[in-house]
């Protein structure tokens, strides 16, 4: 019992970013087998073929590409964006931080303090056992990206989600015909095995990934329209009223912006930063209704 007491639980947390590492070379080889799957062998072909199907195929291997190129795109932000750490020696301000007519307790900013980082918590903020420290508006902590999921790549994270949905679909339907093939008889296979094992591989692993972001996705798009993290989903359901929930059109700016140019890239409009605090992740609008 005594060699219990010891262990630091913590040790196992930190542990998980050795994990993420594993995760992003999983992902980079997915991304390399279907990239052989769909352009080198089922459609890259028919491109260079010429004929009827040269046109079908170029319009493939386009929206392959541009999906890609966002996915890549929106990965990396995710990966390197500070997802929002609190300022040094942060103080909850009653005056500044409060929207007019409420209360320090409807905004729920009581003072609250880190003892692990030494500092001050801003509403919505959570400490993290594997990054070890607090993160503003934290959902979750993502293997896949090696990074925290907070207020200012939160958005970088959704469109992630998106535009990978969008690729395992185009993939799983693009290798479909192909895939088919595969259980023809061998005697009218025109391929050699390792392409077609290969070619199995990506579409199993496309439509397995495309079916577990669809719940995913619809998971957090429920989050976001009720502008709630992962974390506080628990305490959402004790309450009648949301605090910060704002209606659908604000929550969802309080993600995306206000600009809906801005709203598919992993961008935000200078304007949209200045006027909109919640980007920033140390302030939030809250209701005049809620009933805890």
């Amino acid at each position: 019992m005594d060699c219990c007491r010891h262990v630091n639980p913590f040790r196992a947390c930190a542990g998980l970013r050795g994990l993420g590492y594993l995760m992003v070379a999983l992902v980079a080889a997915i991304a390399a087998v279907s990239y052989y799957a769909v352009v080198l062998y089922a459609w890259g072909p028919v491109l260079l073929s010429g004929g009827a199907s040269a046109a079908g195929a170029a319009a493939v291997l386009a929206a392959f590409h541009v999906l890609l190129a966002m996915i890549l795109w929106c990965y990396l932000m995710v990966v390197f964006t500070d997802p929002g750490s609190v300022p040094e020696n942060w103080r909850y301000d009653d005056e500044d931080s409060r929207d007019p007519g409420s209360s320090s307790e409807d905004q729920g900013s009581a003072p609250r303090y880190c003892s692990r980082c030494q500092n001050g918590k801003p509403p919505r903020c959570h400490h993290c056992s594997v990054c070890n420290r607090c993160v503003l508006k934290m959902d979750h902590h993502c293997i896949w990206v090696v990074n925290c999921v907070g207020a200012q790549n939160y958005k970088y994270f959704l469109l992630f989600l998106v535009y990978t949905f969008a690729e395992t679909v185009l993939d799983t339907l693009v290798l479909l015909p192909n895939f088919i093939e595969f259980f023809q008889d061998g005697s009218l296979r025109s391929s050699s095995p390792g392409d077609i094992a290969i070619l199995f591989l990506a579409f199993v692993l496309n439509l397995a990934f495309a079916l577990s972001l669809l719940c995913f996705i619809g998971m957090h798009t429920s989050l976001v329209t009720s502008n709630t993290t992962s974390i506080e989903v628990h305490e959402r359901r004790k309450s009648v009223s949301w605090k910060y929930d704002v209606g659908w059109k604000r929550n969802l700016e309080q993600v995306f912006g206000t600009k809906k140019l801005f709203w598919f890239v992993p961008l935000y409009s200078t304007e949209d930063l200045h006027n909109i605090p919640a980007l920033r992740g140390l302030e939030f609008p809250t209701r005049s209704d809620t009933i805890v």
